[in-house]
């Protein structure tokens, strides 16, 4: 198990800028890739970004690319999802999930076994 913790939601304008945190316990947490994945109102949960456990590689959703930033620091067992330029359909439930798996199409198929945190609201008000 990785317990994971989410932070940093709440309400944004159209335009604005939050992070997200996600902080791992254990001494596990740099043998995982993390990522982050969403669910908007009435939708399925989509991919939004994936980090290696080094940090050297980094995967978005194109709906994503160029406007959110996935980083990580190890030594505090946390992952990071900037998010700029926010719009209206970047509202939703953020989570984070750490994976074994570090292969960029299993994260973007959501495919293999993952550990995830408890979710965190994401509005963007226009």
């Amino acid at each position: 198990q990785v317990p994971l913790v989410v932070s940093g939601g709440g309400l944004v304008q159209v335009g604005g800028s939050l992070r997200l945190s996600c902080s791992a316990s254990g001494r596990t947490f740099e043998n995982y890739a993390m990522g982050w994945y969403r669910q908007a109102p009435g939708k399925e949960r989509e991919f939004v970004a994936m980090i290696t456990w080094a940090g050297d590689i980094t995967h978005y959703a194109d709906s994503v690319l160029g406007r959110f930033t996935i980083s990580r620091d190890n030594a505090s067992s946390t992952v990071y999802l900037l998010m700029n330029r926010l719009n209206v359909e970047d509202t939703g439930v953020y989570n984070c999930a750490a994976s074994l798996v570090a292969d960029r199409r299993a994260w973007s198929d959501e495919r293999g076994s993952r550990h995830w945190g408890q979710g965190t609201q994401v509005t963007v008000s226009s």
